[in-house]
């Protein structure tokens, strides 16, 4: 079973505001849970360098 914790951050409001118009999701918290989920679960988050691999990606789909 895992252990739910309750964890606070600080942002400023048009940071938070951004996070939930791009999650879009209407409240603070669906907002960061949305985007935790996110970061946790993307490929792209233990890339020493994001942009180079997300372009090699990009070129070898255009290849096929």
């Amino acid at each position: 079973m895992a252990k739910i914790l309750h964890v606070q951050t600080v942002l400023t409001s048009d940071d938070l505001e951004a996070l939930k118009k791009k999650t879009g999701q209407k409240t603070t918290k669906d907002a960061v849970a949305t985007a935790v989920e996110h970061y946790l679960e993307c490929p792209y988050t233990d890339s020493g360098d994001l942009w180079a691999e997300r372009l090699e990606k990009t070129i070898q789909q255009r290849k096929k």
